[in-house]
């Protein structure tokens, strides 16, 4: 399964090269994946440019603990919710303000809302 198009990985590959660059990155996130069954959500800003299954994100498991951090795109294409079904990708989604004020938002509130 291909939940990130090569357009997408391209932008995200790109934003992990400019995160090695400058620390204080702050890109919005250019993908939002979610589960339809339980309520996991990943909002992904880059790809590690050495390591092609590492992403970085917001990730929220529907614990009430949004946080940002690593996930591998292995991982994720594996999961599966309680009905079985996979991760998708939210195909409307645009991310239209930096990572750290979804993440602050979604800290705020227990989860992520985009």
């Amino acid at each position: 399964m291909n939940l990130i198009p090569d357009d997408l990985r391209a932008q995200l590959l790109a934003n992990g090269r400019l995160s090695v660059e400058n620390d204080r990155f702050d890109p919005p996130p250019v993908v939002k994946l979610f589960t339809p069954d339980a309520g996991a959500t990943w909002l992904l800003t880059e790809i590690d440019p050495d390591d092609g299954d590492r992403a970085f994100g917001l990730c929220d498991l529907g614990l009430g603990f949004p946080e940002l951090g690593y996930v591998s795109l292995a991982e994720l294409a594996a999961v599966r919710g309680r009905l079985g079904l996979a991760v998708e990708r939210d195909l409307h989604f645009l991310g239209g303000k930096p990572i750290s004020v979804y993440a602050r938002e979604a800290r705020m509130i227990g989860r992520i809302v985009a």
